[in-house]
């Protein structure tokens, strides 16, 4: 079974992927949070660092590039495959509302017309430098029946894979994936699939391959691997439980990492208690402790609080 870590802005950056990978592993593909391309600027230097191969050894990553712009996908691919990557991925699927005032993400699934001609401009240059494109995707902006058409359009080109989350824009991430969506992909697409949405425990897994009469493989989960980090563990059968002894790894090298590029104490916090907003729903009944936790502006006040919660995890 293969699974790919789906991108996370600001949450799964290169410090993040080789902590998990190096930890937990168990990851077939990590996809990094887009880049954003400009005119005469591919990529910006933070963007560049968190991609660069350097930073990324011993795990298969997948840079991901948003923009409504043949030109600057070209542009910004073209400096990918410089650096090596051999496979980038198109977000179409991103909900943001900036992004989408801009016309990019889930945003550009509503100009059908735009979309055809960009994707003929990036897939005739990628088929002349032998590079792969995947497209993340999901059903349509603001009906999900607008899937119909999106998936013929994909069908023209030699899509690496399509990944779909089978929600629209409006729906955020709320309420259920529209699952009779991508039964209708898996018998339509001619290109392979990967399902992605709401995957957070084996349970959630099986009860999908059961509605699909299929077992999902590939699966992207995002939300799903960062709340609980053993997740790829258990969907591959290689444990039944969560590993708090990794978690406390987890956390420990991704604080000790934080600090050494960041300042001051509220800045690396800030990043922590992101995290924790993930993790708390492994720990039930210290609600009151994470509550004081998410609200630490000090590294010892916070040291302390963690280090309480994530000793009776480990007992």
């Amino acid at each position: 079974m293969k699974i790919y870590f789906a991108p996370l802005e600001g949450v799964t950056t290169y410090i993040f992927r080789n902590a998990y990978n190096e930890i937990y592993g168990n990851v077939d593909k990590y996809f990094a949070p887009f880049i954003s391309p400009a005119e005469n600027c591919p990529m910006t230097p933070r963007e560049k660092k968190d991609i660069l191969p350097e930073n990324n050894k011993g795990l298969t990553l997948i840079p991901q590039i948003l923009t409504c712009r043949s030109d600057h996908f070209i542009e910004a691919a073209k400096e990918l495959h410089q650096m090596g990557y051999r496979e980038i991925n198109l977000n179409l699927g991103c909900p943001s509302g900036t992004v989408c005032a801009k016309g990019k993400g889930s945003g550009f699934l509503k100009d059908t017309s735009a979309l055809q001609k960009f994707l003929d401009d990036i897939y005739t240059y990628s088929e002349s430098e032998d590079m792969k494109i995947s497209i993340k995707t999901r059903l349509g902006y603001q009906e999900p029946e607008e899937f119909y058409d999106l998936l013929e359009i994909f069908n023209a080109f030699p899509v690496s894979e399509l990944i779909v989350h089978p929600r629209i824009r409006t729906d955020f991430y709320k309420g259920e994936p529209r699952r009779d969506f991508f039964t209708y992909a898996l018998g339509h697409a001619k290109c392979p699939l990967v399902y992605n949405g709401n995957i957070f425990t084996t349970n959630d897994y099986d009860e999908l391959s059961g509605a699909f009469n299929t077992r999902l493989d590939p699966i992207m989960a995002g939300r799903g691997l960062v709340s609980d980090p053993s997740l790829g563990s258990k969907l591959k059968g290689l444990t039944s439980e969560t590993d708090f002894e990794k978690l406390r790894r987890l956390h420990d090298t991704l604080y000790q990492e934080y600090q050494k590029v960041m300042s001051p104490d509220i800045n690396v916090l800030y990043k922590m208690r992101e995290l924790w907003t993930y993790w708390q729903v492994l720990f039930e009944g210290n609600e009151r402790d994470i509550k004081r936790l998410l609200k630490a502006k000090k590294y010892p006040e916070y040291e302390e609080i963690a280090n309480r919660i994530l000793m009776l995890a480990e007992d």
